[in-house]
């Protein structure tokens, strides 16, 4: 039978959807700027940018994303004597920048190794017709590696999808925040198997738009690199079949 607190439950999850909404579309903003940003700097000829790219992905990628909540909500402000998460957006204009940045020097990796892995035959027929070094980068390297970057930037999007909950250390008003205040009613308590369920659906619906938007781009990237869309199933290689 279906708890008669069920639609409580369901109005708890809609309260905190649009912090937590907010949060993932302000964190994958933030981390395609960051991961573009970073993932060139880390190819670049000069020594500068390589070590402040790399400074920044090893500190960021290194490090705890709870304490690197702390530190911007609790600690920061301490040290340059202002309130920065005085409101709920506040807050969450905190939790979008961590998430960004945590992301970000994850996805600069992705970026980093997609580029590399365009073909060096690419480059040098680039080079051939007196391509500039940024020309070659925006016209022939850029397009055919964001095909490559799109399957590992939707897990990495959905990993910062789940990572929003953490934003409930720092009392953003996020999904989880707002669920788990339940358990402290007795009314609710005895049913927080369910009250998780109804977290855990609406992450799934919200991991699932992610999904299908990243795997729409993927099939835009490929036509436009010139490659076979990979929309759908895909067998192994010959000689990989199980």
């Amino acid at each position: 039978m279906v708890s008669d607190n069920l639609p409580t439950y369901v109005e708890r999850v809609l309260d905190g959807l649009p912090f937590t909404v907010w949060a993932t579309v302000g964190g994958i903003a933030l981390t395609i700027v960051l991961s573009s940003v970073a993932g060139i700097a880390l190819l670049s000829r000069y020594r500068l940018p390589r070590v402040l790219a790399r400074i920044y992905v090893e500190s960021l990628r290194g490090s705890s994303e709870v304490v690197q909540l702390f530190f911007f909500a609790v600690a920061l402000p301490i040290f340059l004597g202002v309130s920065l998460g005085a409101t709920d957006r506040g807050l969450l204009v905190i939790g979008i920048l961590v998430l960004g940045l945590n992301h970000g020097a994850y996805g600069a990796e992705i970026v980093r190794g997609a580029i590399r892995s365009v073909p060096a035959g690419q480059v040098e027929a680039a080079i051939a017709v007196n391509l500039s070094p940024r020309q070659r980068l925006w016209r022939i390297v850029l397009p055919q590696a964001v095909v490559e970057m799109l399957p590992s930037f939707n897990n990495l999007f959905i990993q910062l999808l789940k990572g929003t909950a953490l934003l409930s250390f720092i009392a953003v008003p996020e999904i989880f925040k707002k669920a788990d205040e339940l358990r402290a009613v007795p009314a609710f308590s005895r049913e927080l198997g369910l009250i998780y369920l109804v977290e855990l659906v609406a992450y799934l619906l919200i991991a699932a738009v992610i999904t299908v938007v990243m795997r729409a781009l993927e099939q835009i990237a490929a036509r436009r690199a010139g490659r076979p869309a990979r929309w759908g199933h895909q067998t192994a290689p010959a000689g990989l079949e199980t």
